[in-house]
């Protein structure tokens, strides 16, 4: 007696984690209890900002910025504080107190409020940063609140990367009104800077990005933007040394050949003259 034979059972493929699990896009960048936890948006932007931020009739060593540092602003609650996304005060230390890194900015010391605030929106604080919100009892004030009424920051501006609209106010008696952009730049006169967004690849990014410019609109490079123009330059210069070599070379072998070719006729000449002299002919 025989009985079937059946193919052994196949063993199911492994699944894919990249198919079967969530993606970056499924899981939010923001803690729930925290809104706002920078993606990598929040670290490049604020970067190039702060690259760019070379406000002309300060010094250096008296302009200080920061992204994502703690800012203390009510000297009878302590405690409170607003994270900005991006800030820059002037003529405060770029060292706190000349001699150590901050480990937060706290107004009350520093004697200096910022100048300059950037924040970049997300889904959980955009309603803050634009000032929808209203301060429940009890609890701190809103940020706007903050920016305008406790800080009296001069200029806050606003940006969605998801939009790519950028919004910028201006404390103008005692509240923010909304500042008209002039070719996507608003200038600040007191900081002889402009910002304004800029279409272009950082970080190997090509997208709308925020960043400085002069008060003139000329844009004002970064480190590696800076490096990378000066080895063009450099090179740029090297090939126009080695093309001014490569004529040099061409003219000495131009006059050489000349050169070669007036002694070759010079020479036939006194071969001629003799010859004539032999003949009793004065070559004269």
């Amino acid at each position: 007696m025989t009985f079937p034979t059946y193919p052994p059972p196949q063993a199911e493929p492994p699944l894919d984690p990249r198919q079967s699990l969530p993606t970056m896009y499924d899981l939010p960048s923001e803690d729930p209890k925290e809104p706002g936890v920078p993606d990598t948006f929040h670290i490049d932007q604020p970067q190039l900002l702060e690259f760019t931020f070379l406000p002309p009739n300060w010094d250096a060593e008296q302009v200080f910025t920061a992204s994502d540092l703690n800012l203390y602003y009510d000297v009878d609650h302590s405690r409170w504080h607003k994270r900005p996304d991006w800030f820059a005060a002037v003529g405060v230390p770029r060292l706190y107190e000349g001699r150590d890194m901050r480990l937060s900015y706290v107004v009350w010391q520093e004697r200096v409020n910022p100048f300059v605030v950037v924040e970049l929106l997300s889904p959980g604080t955009e309603d803050e940063d634009l000032g929808r919100t209203v301060q429940r009892l009890g609890e701190p004030p809103t940020k706007w609140q903050v920016y305008e009424q406790i800080l009296r920051i001069p200029y806050y501006f606003v940006f969605s990367r998801y939009t790519d609209e950028f919004q910028a106010f201006h404390l103008v008696g005692g509240h923010y009104e909304r500042a008209e952009l002039i070719s996507g730049r608003l200038l600040i006169p007191e900081l002889q800077l402009s910002l304004g967004w800029w279409r272009g690849t950082y970080k190997s990014m090509n997208r709308l990005w925020l960043r400085w410019f002069t008060a003139e609109g000329n844009m004002i490079l970064s480190p590696s933007e800076r490096a990378t123009v000066a080895e063009r330059q450099l090179i740029e210069s090297q090939q126009q040394t080695i093309a001014a070599q490569e004529r040099a070379t061409e003219a000495q072998e131009r006059a050489t050949e000349a050169q070669e070719r007036a002694t070759e006729a010079q020479e036939r000449a006194e071969r001629l003259a003799a010859k004539l002299r032999e003949l009793g002919i004065d070559p004269e």
